[in-house]
């Protein structure tokens, strides 16, 4: 497949389709984690805590892990040969040396954290998911440039498989956290396979050590981007540390439940390599109207339902309703930040000839915005710890929300300022009569949802889920023409995807 015949709906609506689908399976595993491992608590915190804290930890030794796929990536869509097996290769060897680290140091940080020595095998096999998430980060950025729809069939297949061995592990064999760890490590192997075996043909190809070469010289900027986005991440250390029991938990539950906003992000999936191969203005407004389409809905209906969703995943932490509020707002921001995030590097020609200058890189707007979550960084850290040393130290529900409210206020800032730049950068079309219908249908459907008594059972609520999504979309077929054409042509281009396979 070339980078011209990648379809920017029908790539979209693929991924978001197998997102959607993946929901219910997450839902299932969340379900099952949260119910196993809330009640049981060691040294003032719950396991799920814990589990949390694992994935929190975890993500310091994996910093690097999307650096090189960054290059990669841009490489691929441009048709550079030999450039998948030379990111593969590279990004292992540095799995490789991160896995080191982590065995060398992990005893020291989670005894400074304060957790007990009896948890340190876990910490030990979780290191496992260090090589997989290199691997991953790597084989999804090459099959973005190449067929991008398969990974949402990856995410599909990581889903179903957390699923089935939760259950068999968690469930069955009363394994708890040991076995919620060995089922995230088992589905994210069996994903790294399927992206392998699609890319097999592309292994036979010649390695291009001086394409690694320029990688590791335009890195030491994605680096920098990195290295800011994991201090930023420790906002969720200081809750963990200083929020008291459930606090982390309280805040994890909530985002998980608005993870499903972010997912209609993938709607534009395919607009980055697009960019890269022509530069469409036109691509990006469809893009807007593909995600808003559905991302302004989902945030309405997460606001309206916020208890019952929080209800059906756990029953310890029913009070959070108000934090998967704020999470729900800050969830839609971060979805709009991505498509004026995607545009910048898609409009980017700072490597175009192959080529990557340290001075270049400095000067153009790519450094700007990978300087952003310093920024960040340098408003929320201070704040947080203030005011839950100060305010809400050991009340965990007050301190979920301020790390929530305090999050989302420097995440919009730092919108603004990205916004600012792209302008500069391109003109965009905002499609200001679309949005206005989707926001009219989603403000019907929240209010519908608001009054309507919520329910606490599973089924109830995502029968529910569906009504409201039901009168949404009919609300939006009745006011929005466009609307209706869009399902029609994505429609025609499954159809034809699917006769030519037959």
């Amino acid at each position: 497949m070339t980078k011209k015949e990648i379809r920017l709906q029908y790539t979209g609506f693929v991924i978001f389709a197998a997102k959607m689908a993946s929901v219910l399976t997450g839902l299932i595993f969340q379900f099952i984690i949260a119910r196993s491992l809330i009640p049981v608590s060691a040294d003032g915190k719950t396991e799920y805590d814990l589990w949390l804290n694992v994935n929190d930890v975890i993500a310091y030794f994996t910093l690097l892990a999307s650096v090189l796929p960054f290059w990669t990536m841009r490489f691929v869509s441009r048709e550079k040969e030999g450039a998948i097996k030379t990111g593969i290769l590279a990004n292992l060897t540095i799995s490789a040396a991160a896995i080191i680290i982590y065995l060398m140091l992990i005893s020291t940080v989670i005894s400074a954290l304060g957790i007990t020595g009896q948890y340190l095998p876990i910490y030990f096999v979780t290191s496992l998911q260090i090589i997989e998430l290199h691997s991953i980060y790597i084989l999804e950025a090459c099959l973005q440039a190449k067929m991008p729809q398969t990974i949402g069939y990856g995410l599909l297949l990581q889903q179903i498989c957390k699923v089935v061995f939760g259950y068999i592990l968690i469930f069955r064999l009363n394994q708890q956290l040991f076995g919620a760890i060995i089922t995230s490590i088992v589905a994210f192997a069996l994903q790294a396979i399927y992206y392998f075996k699609l890319l097999a043909s592309e292994l036979k190809q010649k390695i291009r050590w001086e394409y690694a070469k320029e990688w590791l010289k335009g890195s030491l900027v994605n680096i920098y981007n990195v290295v800011g986005n994991q201090i930023a991440a420790y906002i969720f250390i200081i809750l963990f540390s200083y929020g008291g029991e459930g606090a982390r938990g309280r805040y994890g539950a909530a985002a998980i439940v608005v993870t499903v906003i972010t997912y209609s992000s993938f709607l534009a999936f395919a607009l980055y390599p697009k960019l890269l191969a022509e530069r469409k203005r036109e691509d990006i407004t469809a893009s807007l109207k593909m995600v808003l389409m559905f991302a302004i809905p989902l945030t309405v209906g997460a606001i309206a339902l916020a208890d019952s969703y929080i209800t059906i995943l756990t029953e310890f932490y029913t009070d959070s309703a108000l934090v998967l509020v704020v999470l729900a707002i800050d969830s839609f921001v971060i979805v709009v930040s991505g498509i004026f995030n995607t545009v910048l590097l898609g409009v980017e020609t700072v490597d175009e000839g192959a080529k990557i200058s340290l001075y270049q890189l400095a000067k153009s707007r790519l450094f700007i915005v990978f300087s952003l979550p310093y920024i960040h960084s340098a408003i929320t850290l201070p704040t947080t710890f203030y005011a839950l040393t100060v305010y809400a130290q050991g009340q965990p529900l007050l301190a979920a929300l301020y790390v929530g409210i305090i999050n989302s206020s420097a995440r919009f800032v730092m919108f603004l300022v990205l916004y600012a730049i792209v302008r500069k950068m391109i003109k965009i079309d905002i499609p200001w009569g679309s949005i206005a219908k989707y926001a009219s249908a989603a403000a019907i459907m929240g209010a519908l949802l608001y009054v309507i008594p919520h329910p606490t059972r599973i089924s109830l609520t995502v029968g529910m889920t569906v009504f409201g999504g039901i009168v949404y979309l009919a609300l939006l077929m009745l006011i929005d023409k466009e609307a209706r054409g869009l399902i029609f042509i994505t429609w025609q281009e499954v159809k034809s995807k699917i006769m030519k396979k037959s």
